[in-house]
């Protein structure tokens, strides 16, 4: 992988990682690493990534130009503002400023400069203290996170041995597999696995084992 070129930024193509079979890549600052999943340019623009900290890391003070997105995988993450353990969702505003870092190294899920215009709200959500709700399907619940627009993100939760009839996404559909295991009619996809559907497609999913997955709806462009 070039460290300096643009990938994955097609949004009209259907993309898979398995980031279990991906390189750590280092960032600008020391004990901080990176899978980038998709990338507008080496250190500006859009980029959605896993982040690691190794522990007793922390990066300088920065500015988020066009606000940051965090989901905390695991460990526990750190700012000026607060302690994040991992179940933690975390919205930075565009021209929001902070020193992140972790004292016994965490795993983050991260998208930066994506944010709707107007979208200005700062907002923490310790994902253990917030209540599911039913899915359309029994079988299914549903964490809703935050919506803005047509783009919503959600946890979903899915029970051993179920299923979803086939249904389109007209605003695309991009997911992030926590735990468990997934199924759709062009694969199957385990735990650390990211999956951009784009806008128009259509699947019918299903899981064995159970599933809980990071959901981002209507974002993509038509």
């Amino acid at each position: 992988m070039n460290p300096l070129s643009s990938f994955n930024m097609d949004r009209h193509q259907r993309i898979v990682v398995d980031t279990a079979s991906q390189p750590w890549l280092a960032s600008p600052s020391a004990g901080v690493w990176r899978i980038p999943l998709e990338r507008e340019a080496a250190e500006s623009g859009q980029v959605t990534s896993l982040v690691r900290y190794d522990p007793n890391t922390h990066f300088p003070a920065h500015f988020h130009p066009n606000g940051e997105e965090i989901f905390v995988i695991d460990g526990i993450f750190q700012d000026e503002y607060g302690c994040y353990p991992a179940g933690t969702y975390i919205r930075n505003p565009p021209g929001s400023c902070h020193a992140p870092g972790s004292d016994g190294g965490c795993l983050l899920y991260v998208k930066l400069n994506m944010f709707p215009e107007h979208d200005a709200e700062v907002f923490r959500l310790d994902t253990h203290n917030a209540m599911w709700q039913p899915g359309i399907d029994n079988r299914l619940s549903t964490l809703p996170l935050h919506g803005y627009g047509q783009e919503k993100t959600i946890l979903l939760k899915w029970q051993p041995d179920s299923a979803f009839s086939l249904h389109q996404h007209d605003g695309g559909e991009e997911i992030f597999i926590l735990s468990g295991d997934f199924f759709d009619e062009q694969g199957h996809y385990e735990r650390g696995t990211w999956i951009r559907y784009p806008a128009g497609s259509s699947h019918q999913p299903s899981t064995k084992n159970g599933c809980l997955m990071l959901m981002k709806t209507g974002h993509l462009p038509l």
